[in-house]
């Protein structure tokens, strides 16, 4: 047992890093009630390790007397004068009362105690060298999977986790190579102790790999405003530099490209977009969707939404696989995005006109004067071409034409013809 005990105390102190006063402490407090379930009657009882040897030593506090009757408690003056010289009666002694199976005893509470506080010296260790640490970089080596395929990276002194949700299904790992990840936190475990987890898909790993690779963003000259992901398939950040004389997209990309290509390779070539920021949601999304032209935009405040049409050919690519573009987009300019064909939205615009055209609202019969944006000599022509019986142009008359017949004018384009309907519609709406 002590040879035992002492080995244990030299791997804590060498390899765990928990001091052996800490332990040895623990063991003696926990060996207190052991030790007086042994001792029937004792009082006081204390209990002392030698650091070194591991020897165990249990103490009973009895009082001095000239006539001992409870034997748990008292001792002569006699029997206290070889333990003291200086001993008088009335005086309280320690007395070494160690039980003859206290060793056993001893063994199994040790082991207990060890386990308990080794929890609490890695959680006390862990606390202390990791929870300034946290949204950092940190490197180490896969050791094994527990819980299907949650990874333990052996870190040194400690053992991290990455759950299986914190790193890109797209990521495959083998025992014994080497990860960077994010300290994404220090948290408390069920029994007592706690766990350092990492993280390979939050948005700050990308945050962190791009910083480490962009001298302009440690020196505070070039900022990422916002970072959002879809792990393991593609990032979008948005950068704004504080200098006008750099551009914060050129920093970050490096010449050559060789910047981002790093920060790629890291993350298993998983597509990085570098947008400049804008506080307007609107110029952010036409940056984040470019060279993708929005032909229509329309924003609604209150719900945070915004509606764009693009042309046909460009829709999926707004889109993107998976709906993931928009989604994307959608995160990074914080407003829900609404994305319409060219051509669904004109079959949409010519029903809704319909449907007012039909309606029995009288303002629709009264006679335009002029359109906003249409010079006089287009207007002309447009009364010419759709005039009524009256000689009138009327606004049920032009929501009753399509963009098509319109542009027919010359000088008025299909964009132009559109325009002129939904600015008559949204009158009348």
């Amino acid at each position: 047992m002590n040879k035992d005990l002492v080995a244990v105390f030299e791997y804590l102190e060498r390899e765990k890093g928990v001091k052996r006063e800490v332990i040895v402490s623990a063991i003696e407090d926990s060996l207190v009630q052991a030790a007086k379930k042994s001792i029937s009657g004792a009082s006081n009882v204390t209990v002392q390790i030698h650091p070194k040897t591991g020897m165990i030593d249990v103490y009973s506090e009895k009082e001095i007397v000239d006539e001992v009757e409870v034997e748990a408690q008292e001792i002569s003056l006699e029997d206290a004068r070889e333990l003291d010289p200086d001993a008088e009666i009335g005086q309280f002694i320690d007395v070494k009362v160690t039980p003859k199976d206290f060793g056993r005893i001893a063994a199994q509470k040790a082991r207990q105690i060890i386990q308990q506080k080794l929890r609490g010296a890695e959680r006390d260790v862990i606390y202390e060298e990791y929870r300034h640490r946290v949204g950092e970089l940190i490197s180490g080596t896969v050791k094994r999977f527990v819980r299907g395929m949650n990874m333990i990276i052996d870190l040194g002194k400690v053992e991290a986790i990455m759950p299986m949700r914190h790193y890109p299904k797209t990521e495959k790992y083998h025992v014994g190579e080497k990860v960077l990840a994010l300290l994404f936190e220090v948290s408390d475990t069920e029994n007592g102790g706690a766990e350092v987890v990492l993280s390979r898909s939050h948005p700050d790993f990308v945050r962190q790999l791009v910083s480490q690779e962009v001298p302009e963003i440690s020196d505070g000259t070039v900022v990422i405003d916002k970072v959002v992901r879809d792990p393991g398939y593609r990032t979008k950040l948005s950068v704004r530099s504080t200098d006008m004389k750099v551009d914060p997209v050129g920093a970050c990309v490096g010449m050559r490209g060789m910047r981002v290509k790093n920060v790629m390779r890291e993350l298993k070539n998983e597509k990085i977009d570098i947008i400049p920021y804008s506080p307007d949601p609107v110029e952010l999304l036409q940056n984040a969707l470019a060279p993708i032209e929005i032909r229509k935009i329309s924003i609604n405040p209150e719900d945070r939404v915004i509606s764009i049409v693009v042309d046909d050919d460009a829709f999926a690519a707004a889109l993107g696989k998976r709906g993931m573009n928009a989604r994307l987009n959608s995160e990074l300019i914080d407003h829900e995005i609404e994305i319409q064909r060219m051509t669904d939205h004109k079959k949409s615009m010519a029903v809704q006109r319909l449907e007012l055209a039909e309606s029995d609202d009288p303002s629709l019969d009264e006679p335009i004067e002029s359109i906003e944006g249409i010079n006089s000599l287009l207007f002309e022509q447009l009364l010419e071409a759709f005039k009524n019986e009256e000689g009138v142009l009327t606004p049920r008359i032009l929501l009753q034409a399509s963009s098509d017949k319109l542009a027919e004018i010359p000088g008025i384009s299909v964009d132009v013809a559109d325009k002129i309907l939904d600015q008559i519609r949204k009158q009348r709406m």
